[in-house]
């Protein structure tokens, strides 16, 4: 079985100097100007770019799988400064126009496709009734309640957000040099953000459940004058002007930022210029990535709830490793303006939390639409925590539930649904090739970081493996522009198969890890709730990493025991119906209290 990593380093690649018009115009030799009237013709533009011979092309063929003769590469040689090389002014400069950090594509990826409603009719939003319970003696015990209780001691004024923030900043400072989490520790704003909080509730002006909620964001949201660094060394010393639109949403709401949590560099795995976040509940491995710092905190109780963010399982996985809960929202749900780019089409920011609801209550402070993301959507949002879930259609593979990576738990999980009165069903997808669809990831990963790649600030990165971005970055300059169109293509046939299968079920139960539902879940846009239903033991240490048999993964003296969880599928827009299936299966299961040993 291919793994994700098998998918990021063997995608499909093409020269793009071996691509060719096939309505170019050969050059006529003219010199004068055409007659009036005339049409403008390809192959008519000045020579621009390195000198070429047949080989060139030759060697290119073996790239791009094109099979030219002699004459035909002869003529290539003589054309492609005029025709090809012309049309790619900022390979071959002078570069006259900048693209500016934030810019999107003119195209935009709707996973609607063009269908006029889409998701629930109307919003409403009933989470559960908060039990009336006293404040624990033990400062540990505040720091893993639920945001949920947390709001409700804060909101009677049992807790006020200051000490909880000194609770929080407390088990940063005692917990990081043994996770490495942080990037940068927002002690000061935090405890002024805090006063505000607790003068406001005093005032009697109480702006709703997460008001005066300490956080910690992934380290790719930007925070006005307080650093955003991606993770990555050439970004070390980036400090935004302004607010991103989640930190905005969340500032608004009365949220206490503590702190900006590790990446994986530029959101790949867990390695970032401070070193590797670790698992709480395994500490002799990393924590998964991207999200790195944001499960192992929450995790860990170092923070009330963290920001993530998802290009394909950089929730899901990290919250898999660490146990936590992490809602990856409906690609559009919430805005993305001022959070780095990755892939404009894919990325996507969602909660990471220690229980499902507290994922909802996070989501509907941070959806909505904002300027500076023209793929922001503003869809209903229907939450009702009290709401039936008997008799929806729970959509299963059969095959990928009997076969690794699933495990007996995924299988009991399917049982555990049944028991709550839903109709498992199974559904198929055809027998496709979902991850040349990571040409399209490629390709805007590489073009979203082209300066850092063409500037070789790239080159400053630690990692340089052949599966980390700096070398998938620099491969990704040789994409063909015509594979990517046909990826596209691909895209569209996949979202339509997608829609189809969730036109029968109405949520799907996956193991969380299947490659393939990973890559297509995330390039159709579905939301998923990834949530713990158990545990299991391991006798090795986990990697994000693509096997290296010159530093083999340690084994363990003795199997570990580490939490273990399955992966809800929803329509798109409808993270409400995955917020009451999975609170009901998290309270069936009843795991999600346990905590990491020794934090």
């Amino acid at each position: 079985m291919k793994t994700r990593r098998d998918f990021l380093t063997q995608a499909p690649l093409g020269l793009l100097g071996a691509v060719v018009a096939s309505g170019a115009l050969a050059q006529t030799g003219e010199t004068t100007a055409p007659p009036p009237g005339s049409p403008g013709a390809f192959n008519t533009a000045p020579p621009v770019g390195p000198k070429l011979t047949a080989a060139t092309f030759a060697e290119a063929e073996k790239l791009q799988q094109v099979t030219m003769t002699e004459p035909q590469r002869a003529m290539a040689v003589d054309s492609w400064p005029t025709s090809m090389a012309a049309l790619l002014e900022r390979r071959t400069g002078p570069r006259k126009v900048a693209l500016e950090e934030g810019l999107p594509p003119a195209t935009t990826w709707f996973p609607a496709m063009g269908q006029a409603h889409v998701g629930p009719a109307h919003d409403r939003f009933v989470p559960a009734k908060v039990a009336t319970t006293p404040l624990p003696a033990k400062d540990e015990d505040i720091a893993f309640a639920s945001v949920a209780q947390l709001g409700e001691w804060i909101r009677t004024r049992k807790l006020s957000s200051t000490r909880l923030t000194k609770i929080y900043l407390d088990r940063l400072k005692r917990f990081d040099p043994q996770l490495r989490c942080v990037i940068t520790l927002c002690e000061e704003h935090a405890l002024k953000q805090a006063a505000q909080a607790d003068q406001e509730i005093a005032a009697g002006h109480y702006r709703g459940p997460l008001h005066g909620m300490p956080w910690g964001a992934k380290d790719l949201l930007d925070t006005a004058g307080i650093p955003t660094t991606y993770g990555a060394e050439p970004f070390r010393h980036r400090v935004p002007k302004d607010d991103g639109a989640v930190t905005r949403k969340l500032n608004e709401a009365g949220a206490v930022l503590l702190v900006k949590l590790s990446l994986g560099a530029l959101a790949l795995n867990d390695i970032w210029f401070g070193g590797q976040t670790m698992n709480p509940w395994l500490p002799q491995e990393g924590s998964s990535g991207s999200s790195a710092g944001p499960a192992s905190a929450t995790a860990a109780g170092l923070v009330a709830f963290a920001i993530g963010s998802e290009t394909q399982g950089s929730i899901i996985s990290p919250c898999m490793r660490c146990g936590t809960t992490g809602l990856r929202p409906t690609y559009g749900r919430v805005p993305r303006t001022g959070a780095m780019t990755l892939c404009w089409t894919m990325d996507k920011l969602g909660p990471i939390a220690r229980s499902v609801e507290d994922t909802l209550l996070v989501l509907n402070t941070i959806r909505g639409t904002d300027p500076g993301d023209s793929a922001s959507v503003a869809a209903h949002l229907d939450y009702d925590a009290a709401a039936s879930i008997k008799g929806l259609k729970v959509g299963y593979f059969p095959a990928w539930m009997k076969e690794a990576p699933a495990t007996d738990l995924d299988r009991a999980a399917l049982d555990q649904l049944r028991a709550l009165g839903l109709v498992p069903t199974e559904v198929s997808l055809p027998d496709w090739p979902y991850d040349d669809l990571n040409l399209l990831l490629f390709a805007e990963a590489g073009a979203a970081f082209e300066e850092l790649t063409l500037s070789g600030e790239v080159d400053k990165m630690r990692e340089q493996t052949p599966d980390a971005w700096p070398n998938l970055f620099r491969e990704a300059r040789f994409l063909s522009a015509v594979d990517f169109v046909q990826a596209d293509r691909l895209r569209r046939k996949v979202a339509n198969e997608m829609a189809r299968v969730m036109g029968e079920v109405d949520l799907l139960l996956v193991p969380s890890m299947r490659d393939e539902m990973m890559v297509i879940s995330n390039m159709t846009g579905q939301p998923s709730l990834t949530l713990r239903t158990g545990f299991v033991e391991v006798n090795q240490v986990r990697s994000d990493w693509a096997p290296d048999p010159r530093h083999p993964r340690p084994m363990l003296a003795r199997p570990h025991r580490v939490p273990y969880g399955v992966t809800l599928i929803g329509r798109l827009f409808e993270e409400g119906t995955l917020g009451r299936v999975g609170r009901a299966l998290e309270q069936k299961v009843g795991v999600a209290g346990e905590r990491p040993p020794g934090f």
